[in-house]
């Protein structure tokens, strides 16, 4: 009997070991043999939809040219041959686009053509290249040539610009996918042989890197652009209709705060960049950046005194508060990470945070909660969270007995509906100073501390402020 049930095993291991070289486990491909064209290399966090969906394919279609068996058994490190685009050999990369960067300026940095580019990505026009998006590549496996950038001044021939960078035309024609010598166009920015910066492409060389974080914009986020540019370059700018100022970070950078208001439409936006050269010479450019949602709850409705939502109290109520947080004032007073404007035992309490969709008197959903809220007693103290200068203290109908401190480079800090103010407008406040205490004034449903920050004349997150470090 012992004999015949270890047969018996054996036996049912091996057709188990037969079904296992038959059918491997976690094998997305049903053969090993790929089909022609380009291969891209599946990422962490890729997924056979999102991959097709960037590609231009459906899922069947790429599933079906990859024979793949089962889409859900792709893993990091499978080689998918992209349909299409037969007559391509290579890999094929995504890359997220910079700001300072077109068509025109990709192609010369990958050295792809780009009548390339605009087929891996299915580009009906270069403006579709915005700031933020992936784009694809390909790598043939042959090492870039190395570059730096040049730009062809008014009057200035392509010979001309050979000279100042100490190649020929015939290179500058080559590796700038220009059809000839008289192909150069006034202020074009050229790449020429030779280490260089390697900064944006489409940016004169004097812009030595331009960044934005965070990519995509959140809306009620704040922004933070920082820019490196050689002396005597000038840098101003416009993000979606509003000002762009600049400041020395002490760093050798510049750096721009502006916030994202939290009702902005999700979609694409103007950045506009201008540029004084040192010798005087001005350079624009433009480039369209995307705004997201930033996933905000809806509050239950509130009910409040109906005075408190009358337009004809909250408009010139608006227009005033607004106002105070419009100038812009060149010296920085405040200094790293914002401290909680309450007392320990209230700084994690939050009744409601900032950007929550709001409804008032069961109206519609047309508000938002344009600050975040902190727990608290009548009576409670109220700190500075940042140095500043006072510039509001007094009582207003919506937001009761109010606060409001600039802190230097277009941000500013506000405290609402207090019991008490204990400061006047023109005192100089340092974080940590009590300069108020906790109410129930305005349009309140009972007393706490409404917390605001402003940057460049939008509320933002307070949350993020209270987290991080801000130049």
């Amino acid at each position: 009997m012992e004999i015949k049930s270890a047969w018996m095993k054996l036996r049912w291991l091996s057709l188990t070991l037969i079904l296992l070289l038959a059918f491997p486990f976690g094998q997305a491909h049903a053969q090993d043999t790929l089909p022609p064209g380009p291969v891209y290399v599946v990422q962490a966090g890729d997924n056979i939809w999102a991959i097709a969906q960037q590609f231009g394919l459906s899922v069947d279609e790429l599933v079906n040219y990859n024979h793949i068996a089962d889409p859900n058994l792709l893993k990091i490190g499978d080689r998918l041959v992209i349909p299409r685009l037969e007559d391509i050999q290579g890999e094929l990369k995504i890359v997220v686009v910079p700001y300072g960067e077109t068509q025109r300026s990709l192609s010369r940095r990958y050295q792809l053509p780009e009548t390339m580019l605009a087929r891996l990505n299915h580009l009906a026009s270069p403006d579709l290249l915005y700031t933020g998006a992936n784009l694809v590549i390909l790598d043939t496996g042959a090492a870039l040539q190395p570059t730096r950038r040049g730009r062809l001044a008014p009057g200035e021939s392509l010979l001309e610009q050979a000279v100042i960078q100490d190649t020929d035309s015939w290179s500058l024609v080559s590796l700038n996918h220009l059809t000839g010598n008289w192909d150069g166009l006034p202020g074009d920015v050229l790449v020429a042989p030779g280490e260089g910066e390697s900064g944006p492409g489409a940016l004169p060389p004097e812009i030595g890197s331009f960044t934005i974080t965070p990519l995509p914009l959140i809306q009620g986020k704040t922004i933070v652009l920082r820019v490196t540019a050689s002396s005597g370059t000038g840098v101003t700018g416009s993000l979606a209709g509003h000002t762009l100022n600049f400041f020395p970070d002490g760093q050798g950078q510049s750096v721009a705060l502006q916030g994202i208001y939290a009702l902005q439409e999700p979609g694409l936006y103007p950045l506009d960049l201008s540029v004084v050269l040192p010798d005087g010479a001005s350079f624009q450019f433009n480039q369209s950046v995307r705004v997201v949602e930033g996933a905000y709850i809806y509050d239950p409705t509130l009910y409040v005194d109906p005075a408190t939502i009358d337009p004809e109290v909250t408009r010139p109520e608006d227009a005033e508060w607004n106002a105070l947080a419009a100038p812009v004032t060149l010296e920085k007073l405040w200094s790293g990470v914002f401290l909680s404007p309450v007392a320990p035992e209230f700084s994690g309490c939050f009744p409601s945070r900032f950007g929550n969709r709001r409804s008032y008197n069961d109206g519609p959903y047309n508000y938002f909660h344009t600050g975040l809220d902190f727990c608290g007693a009548v009576g409670n103290a109220i700190f500075a969270s940042a140095s500043g200068v006072v510039v509001f203290a007094g009582p207003l109908s919506v937001r009761g007995n109010a606060t409001m401190i600039n802190l230097g480079w277009g941000v500013y800090t506000a405290y609402m509906h207090q019991s008490e103010i204990l400061v006047q407008v023109g005192d100089q406040v340092e974080a940590g100073q009590q300069i108020g205490m906790v109410g129930a004034t305005g349009r309140v449903t009972g007393a706490h501390l409404h917390f605001e920050v402003w940057v460049g004349g939008v509320q933002v997150d307070p949350m993020d402020w209270l987290g991080q470090a801000y130049p």
